[in-house]
């Protein structure tokens, strides 16, 4: 089990799946011939936590003398029911015994405190069916529940997806995180460092590399690093992830370096690689990639610019080797569909492309190269590797993690993952842009696309145009009908708060998702409010977009987050409250007529746009204008073809007669027996399995080729433009 290099992530990110940060690492080591060993400790130290003896030691921790919340009260007195409960409740969430969901559901198995006083009605949250949906939901307060005794009374900083959290946002000072480091170990602590100490003397690393992708992970972090420096001080220690690369940029702060030998920023495969080579002295301190040391008392950031960064089809296969892949748990915390997706099940995590094809928004650190330099893998290596990572993991379901995957190579995605007959549930992030047709999503859906996510932002024409987000409200709209009758669940980013946003475009923002919802073209949302960032386009020129800083970054330790002033726009902290209420009753379908102002206890300008603005963008009719160079592909069987003859009148003719099956319909179209006949002998040509991929303009010439005439009115109407409903999409 030994490897120079320990990769690991500290508790905590989600529950579900493994962070994919070391998997990506420990695959492109692989290729490079470095030996790893990796770790999630998060769900190591839940596993560990939520069990018999777990709970048994945790309940031995707590004084129950002291004068404790009522709530608190309640489940110290509930001790006996939770320890003998949680081994089921673990295993069933796990996947292990889903028969209990039965007795979950009853009520009378799990013993409940103060979460579940928050419920929602769960029939109108899951309806009479969904069982095990239901029974996820109970789980996890009864887990939540738990969470409130370990943070009311052993640990504060305790978090299911975040540790500590509030230590590592906008931490411009070292200070209350060092001090916090000096202190004892907390019961969590010595969990996680007891799991800790087992893996340094099992794996016995040079370089221990620790993945932060979150604030909330940023404590973990340190005080992993500090038990090694305290317990092996010959090894290595490497800081790098998602923080460290927007937040410690601009890092000076010496203290650091107590705990940490390096911090790596952006993409990990080059400084990590030069970094195992330092370490065995095969290279310079001076030709590091990217990395902060203390050089002289002094911290110093070295980027050897003659080491240049691997493309993308070098990097390797994710490798999800060593992680225990049984013991995750499918908790849905929140009823929103898409959060319940995040955290709901395994998913294997894959990247389309390096950056983001856009690369515009002025909120977005569109300044930073994991944005900036954009890189897309070709359809073919992503099916290798999803079929690595399936045999690997035994898991089918893939969540690409792309900042916006690009619609041309989700396409070619969808073909190959067609053509080799993969049986695959994915999901990624998106522009809504019109490059979004109805047929692509028809193909996208059955390649196994069921959801996607896009920003809608501020569902404001002005203020989308401010951000450089390229789409209308219109064209999302229009967009998002193509998902939602593709079948594949549509998520949308929301923003509030933006700068020079007023009230009345807060308000008509939430109108325009109200809309949304009432057509049925959204099925799940969320509102965030507006951040600036040091390396956005706002950030950077805030004067361009009407706001003034309130603060410069001055800190030796994270940099990121700016406060700003917006003097024109409203006072958008109240609206929180209002907006998100109001998601949550239109996320099930509820009150979608009550007037806005409803939503807010203060005074609120009625909305500008018209009640029906949605509905008539969806109306308006599309031009089905294709282009020559469009790509024609045929997904179904063959139909049967019947000719057979009509007469009317004295005058008799042919018609053909094709009969498409579906795996869920038996679609039948008439058409004259000349076109018929070529119909069925084109869609052949055209099927998916085929090497080659006609054009529109060769189909086209195909047609004419046989004799036949008025090609645009044969395709493009009735029955013909119905059959993308049994597979031939204009890609």
């Amino acid at each position: 089990m030994s490897a120079p290099v320990f990769l690991l992530t500290p508790p905590f990110t989600q529950l579900n799946t493994p962070y994919p940060a070391t998997a990506y690492l420990k695959g492109f080591l692989n290729t490079r011939g470095i030996e790893s060993f990796q770790a999630d400790l998060g769900i190591e130290v839940t596993v560990a936590l939520f069990c018999k003896e777990g709970l048994q030691e945790l309940f031995a921790q707590i004084n129950i003398t002291k004068e404790w919340s009522e709530n608190a009260q309640r489940i110290l007195a509930l001790k006996d029911d939770y320890i003998q409960t949680v081994d089921a409740t673990i295993s069933f969430l796990q996947g292990h015994d889903p028969t209990l969901a039965h007795l979950i559901c009853k009520r009378n198995f799990l013993p409940e405190a103060s979460r579940f006083a928050q419920l929602d009605d769960l029939n109108w949250a899951f309806g009479s069916m969904g069982s095990q949906d239901k029974a996820k939901h109970l789980a996890t307060m009864y887990l939540e529940d738990l969470s409130d005794l370990i943070v009311e009374c052993v640990d504060a900083h305790f978090g299911f997806s975040r540790y500590a959290e509030r230590l590592g946002r906008s931490a411009n000072s070292f200070d209350e995180l060092y001090n916090e480091l000096q202190k004892e170990y907390s019961f969590i602590d010595r969990l996680l460092l007891n799991i800790l100490s087992q893996k340094m003397a099992d794996v016995q690393p040079k370089l221990v590399a620790i993945s932060v992708p979150f604030p909330g992970n940023l404590f973990a972090a340190f005080r992993c690093a500090q038990w090694i420096k305290k317990h092996h001080p010959d090894v290595k220690v490497v800081m790098g992830g998602g923080f460290p690369n927007t937040e410690l940029r601009s890092l000076s702060e010496v203290r650091v370096f107590e705990f940490f030998d390096f911090i790596t920023l952006d993409d990990g495969e080059a400084p990590i690689e030069q970094l195992v080579h330092h370490i065995n002295g095969e290279k310079t301190t001076e030709e590091l990639k990217r990395t902060f040391v203390l050089l002289n008392g002094v911290v110093t950031y070295i980027n050897n610019q003659t080491c240049t960064d691997y493309k993308q089809g070098q990097v390797g296969t994710p490798d999800y080797s060593d992680f225990y892949l049984d013991k995750y748990i499918s908790a849905i915390e929140i009823i929103n569909p898409m959060h319940s997706l995040w955290s709901d099940g395994r998913w294997n995590k894959l990247t389309m492309a390096h950056g983001c094809y856009w690369g515009k928004c002025t909120f977005c650190d569109i300044s930073l190269d994991y944005i900036k330099v954009y890189e897309p893998i070709t359809a073919q290596l992503l099916c290798d590797r999803m079929e690595t990572i399936i045999a690997q993991t035994g898991q089918n379901g893939f969540h690409f993690v792309d900042e916006a995957a690009p619609p041309a190579l989700m396409r070619a995605l969808a073909l190959e993952i067609i053509k080799r007959k993969l049986t695959v549930t994915w999901w990624t992030n998106v522009r809504f842009e019109k490059s979004f047709t109805r047929d692509l999503c028809m193909l996208l859906k059955a390649s196994g696309c069921i959801a996607v996510s896009g920003g809608l932002e501020v569902a404001s024409d002005r203020l989308l145009e401010l951000i450089q987000k390229g789409i209308t409200v219109a064209q999302v709209a229009k967009v998002n009908k193509h998902f939602t009758e593709a079948g594949i669940m549509v998520h949308a980013y929301l923003m509030y708060g933006f700068p020079t946003q007023t009230e009345q475009e807060t308000i008509d923002s939430l109108e325009m998702v109200r809309q949304m919802f009432a057509a049925g073209i959204l099925q799940s949302a969320f509102w965030h409010q507006f951040a600036m960032t040091a390396h956005s386009p706002v950030g950077l020129e805030p004067s361009k977009f009407g706001v003034k800083k309130e603060t410069e970054l001055v800190g030796t330790f994270a940099n990121n987050d700016i406060v700003h002033i917006d003097e024109t726009g409203a006072d958008h902290d109240t609206f929180s409250f209002g907006l998100k209420k109001s998601l949550l009753n239109y996320m099930h379908g509820a009150l979608l007529d009550e007037p806005l102002h409803k939503w807010f206890d203060f005074k609120t300008p009625k909305p500008s746009v018209p009640a029906d603005y949605i509905e008539k963008v969806l109306d308006a009719e599309e031009l089905n204008t294709h282009k020559p160079t469009a790509k024609v592909v045929y997904l179904g069987k063959q139909p049967t073809l019947e000719i057979s003859t009509k007469s009317k009148k004295g005058n008799t003719w042919e018609v053909a007669s094709l009969t498409f099956q579906s795996r869920r319909e038996t679609l039948n179209i008439k058409v004259d027996k000349e076109q018929g006949e070529w119909l069925a002998e084109i869609l052949p040509l055209l099927s998916v399995d085929n090497m080659k991929t006609y054009t529109m303009q060769e189909v086209q010439s195909h047609y004419e080729a046989a004799g036949l005439e008025d090609f645009e009115l044969f395709w493009d109407n009735k029955p013909v433009n119905g059959l993308y409903k049994v597979g031939l999409l204009v890609l």
